[in-house]
C-alpha cells in the first residue's frame, strides 16, 4: 500500500506565455525525470508533444506526468494558458488537490490568469504562487504581489524576496530560514550556494518575515498566544500554520524566480511538499444519484473503500483511446470490470498505464489518490464516473460551456467522408467543448467551438493527425432568439379521421424570462380542465420547438410559458394531441411576442503599447466595442472591452497591423445581448436569401 501522505496531485496553470511549460520542464529536470531540458521556443518541451503545440509554442491539451521530490510523489498536469482551451484547465482543476499559479514578473496578473484563478476558486484548489521571469526587462515582484491582492482579491503570503532584478537577478532569500539561495554560475543550474542575505536586504527581510509570521499564526490560537507573549516559535509550528492556511485557502504562499534561467524552482518544489495538501486532506467529492441530486455520501480517499474514479480526459493515440482518470477511493486492478454510471454499462479495464507526457509505464493496479490512464475503454467520456458494479455511485459531473462559433467543413475528396466521420467522433470524445452537427438542409458538417484558434487547431489536427484535407467555410456566429412582449393566446388541436380522433385545447401565456433563465414552464390549471398527466407533453411540445426560432431559425432562449386553462376530450385527448397543440401554439404565438435576435458578446482584453492606444480604441469602437476600462502597465496599456463576436473575426491581424506586431488580446464568451435592428435585419435577410438559394 502506498503512503497517501506522500502524494501531491498538482497542476500548473497561468496566462499564455507566463512560463508554465518551462516551469514543468525544470521540475522534471530537477526531479531526475528527464536528463535534457527541452525548451518551448525550440518546440522540444516534454509536455508539449503535439505537432501543433511545438510549432506554435503554446500548450493545447493538458499533459500528465509523475516524478519524485524528497521521497514525495508528484503527479503533475501542465495545462494550456490560451483562452480557447480553458476547458482543459477547468477539467484538470476538477481532479487536482493543489496547484502552482505561475505569473509573469513583467506581465503580472493577465486576463487568462484571472479566468484560471476563478476556476481554481470554484474548485476549491489550494495553490502556491510562483512569480516567474524576474530576469525580464520590466519585471517587478512587488508590483505583481500587489496585483494579486487587487485584481484577484487573494492574499499572497510572501515566502521569498528576489535578490536583484532583470539581468541582475541571481536568486532569492527564503524568509523562513533567512537564507539566500544564490546562482552565480548562469550555465549550471545545479550549482547554487545557500548563504546569508545581502547586507542591504536585511531590514526588508525582517519586515516581510514579520508580515509572513503574523499572517500565518492566525490559523492557530495557541501558536498566536505563544507569539504574542514573546516566545520563539519553532519552524515546525510556523510551517504547520502555513500548511493549514494554504489548504483552507486563507492565503497563498508566494515565491519568485526564473524557470528559464533555472533559478529558485527548488524552493517551489519544497513548498509543494510542505504546504499543498495530500489526497486525504482535501474535501471529499460529493456523490450524486442518477438524477444529479447529492446523496449525502462522500467519496472518501481510502484504498479500502468501494471504487470511485472520475474520467477527466480522453486522448486518442496510435494504441487506441486513453482514458485519464483520478481515483478517489478504492483500488483499480488490471482485468477487473467496472461500471460506468452514466451509460449503465460495464467496462473491462484492459491495461493501466502511468503517463509521462506521451510515454507510458505499465501498471498492474492503481489506488485512491492516483492519476492514471486506462487503455481500451469503449464508451467512457469526460466527466463519467467509473465505480464498483456491486456498489454504484456517481461523482459530481463536469459542466461544459456551449460553443459560440461554428464553421462548415467538407472533405476535398469524396472518399474521405467516412474517414472524416470517424476522426470527428474521436475528436469529440477528446474535447467536450468541441461539437459537431450535420446541417439537415444542406448536409454540411458544422464544427462548433470556443473561438477561432480552437477551430483552427481542430482543422489542423484533421489534416495532420488523420490525413484528411477539408474545405473550410467562413466562421458563423451562434446567434439566439428571444421574446420581448407578453402574449396571452389559445390554440385548439382537432383531428377527426374516422375512429378515435385527436383533441387538445390549451390557453397559455408566453412572456420574456430573466437573462440566463433558459426555458421555463409552469401550469396553473385547476379543476382538471387539462389533466396533470398531459402537462409534460405540453411542456415537451414547446421545448422541442424552441430549437428553431421564428425570426431566423436560431434557438430561442429566456422565455416562460404558463399554461392557465384548456380543455380535453375523454376519448380523443392524448399526450400526443397536447404535444402537437403546444408545437402549433409555439409557431402561432412567438411572432406576436416581439421576437428579437440576440448576439454573443465577448469579454475582450487587449494589450497595446502606449503609442498605439488611440488607434486600437478607435478600431474597437468601429467594431461596436464598449470600452470598460483602461489600465496602464509598465510595458503598455490594457484595455478591457465588451464586443460582439461577429465583429471580432480576424481581429488579431488588425491588432498586429495597428501595433507593429506588439499587441496581444484574449477573449471569452460573456453573455447574449439584443442585436441592433440594422444588424439583425441584415442577418435575417442573409438567411432568407440562403434558404431561397437552396430551394
Amino acid at each position: 500500500m502506498a503512503d497517501l501522505s506522500k502524494y501531491r496531485n498538482i497542476g500548473i496553470f497561468a496566462h499564455v506565455d507566463a512560463g508554465k511549460t518551462t516551469t514543468s520542464e525544470r521540475i522534471l529536470k530537477l526531479t531526475g525525470k528527464i536528463h535534457k531540458t527541452g525548451e518551448v521556443h525550440d518546440g522540444e518541451a516534454t509536455t508539449d508533444f503535439m505537432e501543433q503545440e511545438q510549432e506554435r509554442g503554446i500548450t493545447i491539451q493538458s499533459a500528465a506526468t509523475s516524478c519524485f521530490w524528497n521521497d514525495h510523489r508528484l503527479n503533475i498536469i501542465d495545462t494550456p494558458g490560451h483562452v480557447d482551451f480553458t476547458i482543459e484547465v477547468y477539467r484538470s482543476l476538477k481532479v487536482l488537490d493543489g496547484g502552482i499559479g505561475v505569473f509573469c514578473g513583467s506581465g503580472g496578473v493577465e486576463p487568462q490568469s484571472e479566468t484560471n484563478w476563478r476556476y481554481a476558486n470554484e474548485s476549491e484548489v489550494a495553490r502556491i504562487i510562483f512569480v516567474n521571469k524576474l530576469d525580464r526587462i520590466g519585471a517587478d515582484y512587488y508590483r505583481v504581489v500587489k496585483q494579486i491582492e487587487d485584481v484577484l482579491g487573494a492574499v499572497p503570503l510572501v515566502m521569498a524576496l528576489p535578490i536583484g532584478i532583470e539581468d541582475k537577478f541571481i536568486g532569492a532569500v527564503d524568509l523562513l530560514t533567512r537564507k539566500a539561495w544564490v546562482w552565480n554560475d548562469p550555465n549550471d543550474p545545479s550549482k547554487y550556494e545557500i548563504q546569508d542575505p545581502p547586507e542591504d536586504m536585511l531590514d526588508k527581510v525582517e519586515e516581510w518575515r514579520e508580515k509572513l509570521i503574523e499572517t500565518a499564526i492566525e490559523q492557530d490560537d495557541d501558536v498566536m498566544e505563544k507569539y504574542l507573549e514573546g516566545e520563539e516559535l519553532s519552524m515546525e509550528e510556523i510551517k504547520a500554520c502555513i500548511r493549514k492556511g494554504t489548504i483552507n485557502l486563507s492565503f497563498f504562499p508566494t515565491y519568485c524566480g526564473s524557470a528559464f534561467k533555472n533559478k529558485c524552482v527548488q524552493l517551489v518544489l519544497d513548498a509543494v511538499v510542505d504546504y499543498l495538501p495530500n489526497p486525504t486532506e482535501v474535501t471529499p467529492q460529493p456523490e450524486v444519484d442518477l438524477e444529479g441530486h447529492e446523496t449525502g455520501e462522500l467519496a472518501i480517499v481510502d484504498p479500502g473503500k468501494p471504487l470511485r474514479a472520475l474520467a477527466f480526459k480522453i486522448m486518442d493515440d496510435r494504441f487506441g483511446a486513453l482514458t485519464f482518470m483520478r481515483i478517489y477511493s478504492g483500488k483499480l486492478d488490471k482485468g477487473t470490470t467496472v461500471l460506468n454510471t452514466f451509460t449503465g454499462k460495464t467496462e473491462r479495464i484492459g491495461r493501466i498505464v502511468e503517463m509521462h507526457a506521451d510515454e507510458r509505464i505499465e501498471l498492474d493496479s492503481a489506488q485512491a489518490g492516483d492519476i492514471v490512464a486506462a487503455i481500451g475503454l469503449k464508451n467512457v467520456q469526460t466527466g463519467h464516473t467509473l465505480c464498483d458494479p456491486n456498489n454504484p455511485a456517481t461523482l459530481e459531473p463536469m459542466v461544459f460551456p456551449d460553443p459560440v462559433i461554428s464553421i462548415a467543413v467538407a472533405p476535398k475528396d469524396k472518399g474521405a467522408a467516412e474517414k472524416l466521420g470517424i476522426a470527428l467522433g474521436k475528436m469529440i470524445k477528446e474535447d467536450p467543448s468541441f461539437r459537431v452537427e450535420t446541417d439537415q438542409d444542406s448536409g454540411e458538417t458544422i464544427l462548433k467551438g470556443m473561438g477561432e484558434l480552437h477551430l483552427d487547431i481542430k482543422v489542423d489536427i484533421l489534416k495532420r493527425t488523420h490525413g484528411i484535407e477539408v474545405d473550410v467555410g467562413s466562421p458563423q456566429v451562434a446567434y439566439r432568439e428571444t421574446v420581448t412582449k407578453r402574449v396571452e393566446d389559445t390554440y385548439t388541436h382537432k383531428k377527426q379521421s374516422g375512429g378515435s380522433g385527436q383533441y387538445g385545447k390549451i390557453d397559455y401565456v408566453i412572456e420574456p424570462g430573466e437573462p440566463g433563465s433558459g426555458f421555463q414552464f409552469e401550469s396553473t390549471v385547476t379543476g382538471g380542465n387539462v389533466p396533470k398527466e398531459f402537462w409534460p407533453a405540453i411542456e415537451g411540445g414547446f421545448q422541442k420547438n424552441m430549437e428553431k426560432g421564428v425570426l431566423a431559425g436560431y434557438p430561442c432562449l429566456d422565455f416562460k410559458v404558463t399554461l392557465f386553462d384548456g380543455a380535453f376530450h375523454a376519448v380523443d385527448s392524448s399526450a400526443v394531441a397536447f404535444e402537437l397543440a403546444a408545437a402549433a401554439a409555439y409557431r402561432q404565438s412567438m411572432p406576436k411576442a416581439g421576437p428579437q435576435l440576440m448576439e454573443p458578446i465577448m469579454k475582450v482584453d487587449v494589450f497595446t503599447p502606449e503609442d498605439n492606444v488611440g488607434d486600437v480604441i478607435g478600431d474597437l469602437n468601429r467594431r461596436r466595442g464598449m470600452i470598460k476600462s483602461q489600465e496602464a502597465t509598465p510595458t503598455g496599456v490594457r484595455v478591457k472591452v465588451e464586443a460582439p463576436l461577429s465583429e471580432m473575426f480576424g481581429y488579431i491581424g488588425s491588432l498586429r497591423t495597428l501595433t507593429s506586431g506588439r499587441g496581444q488580446f484574449s477573449m471569452e464568451f460573456l453573455h447574449y445581448n439584443p442585436c441592433p435592428k440594422n444588424v439583425a435585419d441584415e442577418i435575417i435577410a442573409e438567411i432568407k436569401a440562403r434558404e431561397e438559394e437552396k430551394n
